[in-house]
């Protein structure tokens, strides 16, 4: 698809949201549909961010700077059935960086994941009529947990969405069931990018419980993908492109978690815990049974907090555990070295202390973080470096400007290119309306 084309997709998704917002104003005496039409609320959701990496052993710096909209609707209920629409408009105004390591071009540059894309971000229904009972059909937004097995990768600045069926009940007060099944992955890399929609079947099942010290989560995902052909992996060779078919992604994984938080006199004491188990499924060509832990511990007083944690994912020398659909930049470093995990698995031990203060000068907060990630590998035990990350934000009203550096520090034992020692950092201004 062409740029005028993508072009002439995004002036008729902003022509399409401004009628609605007009039609809304005007639709007082239509029913129910008047009704819902009358209750519409637009979506302007906006990014600008400036994105640096330096890759050993790469000849080039990536110097990435995009700007990300999103405009839509959501209309009121008629029917107890409410419509939401909204498209996503990636721009780069630099292009100096690979955007798709799906694709052999701009191979001498980091890869910032963010491609020029126009595209209908979400488009679906949710429906209440069923008591206690939320069911969305259409392309949607699902974030579940902590997002590390389901997420929307809100960190790039085109999410992942699927288009799915979901249904969640909350008729007891203390219990949530949400089950989805879904039949293509929108993903952060795009269209255009051949791996940018997995498609198969997918089945997500996550039931909460909440009790007095924490919630209790049980959870399966059972993943089934389609291949996508060599060949269309433009510039890649063979091995390459088996590495990214999504076949290796069929699996099934089974898990629980607790978590939750207690006041200790004037210290909050928050708790994760997370265990899973995941098998290979479908037509993945490899035979495997691996483990994930997650253990967390923060510390909370005043403006102050310390977070010390351990994460798991195991692997057998082959493949590791593989969490396709996570926000995986939450995880294992911001650098994002370990994107996909390792063949011999990964251990994270890490620790962060972050400040918050609130009505800074003009400011609502102003926050400060860093953390320290120290990685082996979960077999064998491979010095696999260390990472530090630094983040500043500041929040006034609908705007939240962030400052964020990654230094990834790798040992002579991450000899793949991957796992080289690299930098990162960001300058990014948000706006949600």
């Amino acid at each position: 698809m062409d740029t005028s084309t993508r072009s002439s997709i995004a002036l008729r998704i902003a022509v399409l949201t401004a009628s609605f917002a007009v039609t809304a104003a005007h639709a007082n005496g239509l029913g129910p549909i008047g009704g819902a039409l009358g209750e519409t609320k637009p979506i302007i959701d906006a990014r600008v961010r400036y994105e640096n990496v330096d890759q050993t052993p790469l000849v080039e710096e990536a110097d990435a700077d995009t700007l990300r909209l999103r405009l839509g609707f959501e209309t009121g209920k008629a029917w107890n059935t409410s419509l939401l629409a909204e498209g996503e408009f990636v721009w780069p105004f630099d292009g100096d960086y690979r955007e798709d390591n799906a694709i052999g071009v701009n191979t001498t540059y980091p890869v910032v994941a963010d491609p020029e894309s126009y595209e209908l971000n979400r488009l679906h229904l949710t429906n209440t009529a069923l008591p206690g009972t939320t069911i969305t059909l259409g392309r949607q937004r699902i974030l579940l947990d902590d997002q590390r097995f389901v997420g929307n990768v809100g960190w790039r600045q085109n999410e992942q969405t699927f288009d799915a069926v979901r249904a969640v009940n909350r008729s007891l007060a203390t219990l949530t069931v949400d089950v989805t099944y879904l039949n293509q992955v929108n993903r952060v890399f795009g269209p255009d990018s051949p791996q940018g929609r997995y498609e198969g079947d997918g089945y997500l099942a996550n039931v909460a419980y909440q009790t007095p010290v924490g919630k209790i989560t049980g959870f399966g995902y059972v993943l089934d993908f389609d291949p996508i052909a060599a060949r269309d992996f433009r510039g890649l060779t063979a091995a390459q492109a088996a590495a990214l078919n999504p076949i290796r992604s069929s699996t099934e994984t089974y898990g629980v978690r607790f978590a939750g938080e207690r006041p200790l006199s004037k210290l909050k004491l928050a708790y994760v815990a997370s265990y899973a188990t995941q098998e290979n499924y479908g037509t993945n060509p490899f035979a495997f049974d691996l483990d994930y832990y997650l253990a967390e511990l923060t510390g909370t007083y005043r403006q102050y907090s310390l977070s010390v944690g351990q994460e798991v994912l195991e692997g057998n020398g082959v493949v590791g555990f593989a969490t396709p659909l996570a926000t995986l930049h939450k995880f294992n470093g911001w650098a994002d070295k370990f994107l996909t995990t390792p063949a011999n698995g990964i251990d994270d031990r890490y620790a962060s202390v972050a400040y918050l203060m609130k009505g800074v000068a003009m400011l609502d907060t102003l926050s400060a973080s860093i953390a320290y990630h120290d990685y082996e590998s979960e077999r064998l035990g491979i010095d696999l470096g260390d990472e530090v990350n630094v983040q500043l934000q500041a929040k006034y009203q609908r705007f939240l400007a962030t400052l964020k550096y990654a230094d990834y520090d790798a040992t002579s034992n991450a000899t793949p290119v991957a796992y080289q020692d690299t930098v990162k950092y960001w300058v990014m201004v948000d706006y949600v309306w």
